[in-house]
């Protein structure tokens, strides 16, 4: 039959019109025994655009309605992408002949297996193949591949003042929401999660981070303006800031993010009001202290709770993921090490992991191994196939080392 169907294979191909394959006849089968003549569709051959999807019933529904995509660079394997969902592709080869029997009625002629031609009416002919599948893609659900997205959007932080001029020269490093689908292999919803973890806004139409020192300006304006006028950190008037901040120079677009990054909004009536998170702008102001480098702790807990807001307490809990202690001799020292700054693939966070501590106690690892999320793996089945783990009793806390 391969044979066969090579020499038929061979012969040059009819344009197809997308029928003419009795698909209806197979359908309508039944089960005990039942069989169907079939030949070669008269158009018969590779038809190298017709591939073979293998999609769980959860995701017919966003493929019948033509809600996925395929996102990948040429250097790239492509992933298939839901709204919400990231799906690696892989061909995955068949050993039994699979054939594809188009829809509709057969065509009005059709090869049979010696090549000759004969009636598609026939008892003989009641469906016709198109195709001999070699395979089919097999989709398996994956992380989104998120750290080209901090990348792209560290080329060019919006920095106050900045003027962009005009023309294309001036946009380099710039990227619209469909600059990022084109090059970012995540749904729509994963990406735009991954753009508020990266705490970016969208501005004149390109997603952008904020440069740090910025952020800490914007920040301390709107906290000296607090003491000012008399705000209550846990209620500041929406209405009241935006205008003051705007006399100030700064634009509401880039004030209502700063708000949201570090608080939330509430509305009370008829007016909108912003509560301040205690721990966001804690660890924004230790993280500028931090920017000194490593430092004794005493130090540092004097320098961090001297340049918080007033009403607002420091607390080391704050700093989980953030920073790293080292004792050294009698003295305890902090340096900054934050868990955003680190690879999202589990494989490369794990290798940075390492490269900083040979040796990880629990407390100290978890936080930086929390946030990450692949389908189908628990976070105990990453520890297992990354680290090995060492208790020299069951008293003491588990050690963790590289594998």
């Amino acid at each position: 039959m391969d044979a066969e169907m090579e020499v038929a294979g061979t012969q040059p191909e009819i344009e197809w019109d997308g029928g003419g394959g009795g698909a209806d006849a197979v359908l309508g089968l039944a089960p005990a025994g039942a069989s169907v003549s079939l030949c070669y569709h008269q158009a018969f051959g590779p038809h190298n655009d017709i591939v073979l999807l293998e999609a769980g019933d959860d995701l017919l529904p966003d493929l019948l309605q033509g809600r996925v995509t395929v996102r990948g660079r040429p250097d790239e394997e492509a992933v298939l992408c839901t709204p919400s969902a990231t799906y690696s592709m892989k061909f995955v080869g068949t050993s039994n002949s699979v054939f594809l029997i188009p829809p509709g009625e057969p065509s009005a002629s059709c090869l049979r297996p010696d090549h000759t031609k004969g009636d598609a009416n026939a008892a003989d002919a009641v469906a016709a193949a198109i195709k001999l599948a070699p395979g089919s893609i097999e989709l398996v659900r994956t992380a989104p591949r998120l750290d080209k997205l901090r990348s792209l959007l560290r080329e060019r932080p919006y920095v106050l003042d900045e003027d962009l001029g005009d023309g294309l020269q001036h946009k380099k490093g710039l990227y619209t929401w469909k600059d990022l689908c084109n090059r970012i292999q995540a749904s729509d919803g994963e990406l735009l999660d991954g753009l508020n973890t990266l705490s970016a806004v969208e501005m004149d139409g390109f997603w952008r981070t904020v440069e740090v020192n910025s952020v800490n300006t914007i920040l301390d304006v709107i906290l000296h303006n607090s003491v000012l006028h008399d705000w209550s950190l846990n209620a500041m008037p929406e209405t009241d800031v935006l205008s003051v901040m705007e006399s100030d120079g700064f634009a509401h677009k880039i004030v209502t993010h700063c708000l949201n990054r570090f608080g939330k909004k509430v509305e009370q009536e008829t007016r909108s009001f912003w509560s301040l998170d205690e721990k966001l702008v804690c660890l924004q102001f230790a993280r500028k202290v931090l920017g000194a480098g490593k430092m004794k702790l005493a130090n540092f807990m004097d320098k961090w709770e001297r340049s918080i807001p007033s009403g607002m307490h420091a607390d080391l809990q704050m700093l989980e993921g953030e920073v790293l202690f080292e004792k050294l001799g009698a003295e305890t020292w902090v340096h900054a090490f934050s868990v955003a700054d680190l690879p999202l693939t589990p494989a490369d966070r794990f290798a940075a992991l390492f490269r900083e501590r040979v040796k990880w106690e629990w407390k100290d690892l978890q936080p930086y191994i929390r946030d990450l999320r692949v389908p189908g793996v628990s976070s105990e089945g990453l520890l297992i196939k990354y680290t090995r783990r060492t208790q020299p009793s069951s008293e003491a806390e588990p050690i963790f080392t590289a594998r």
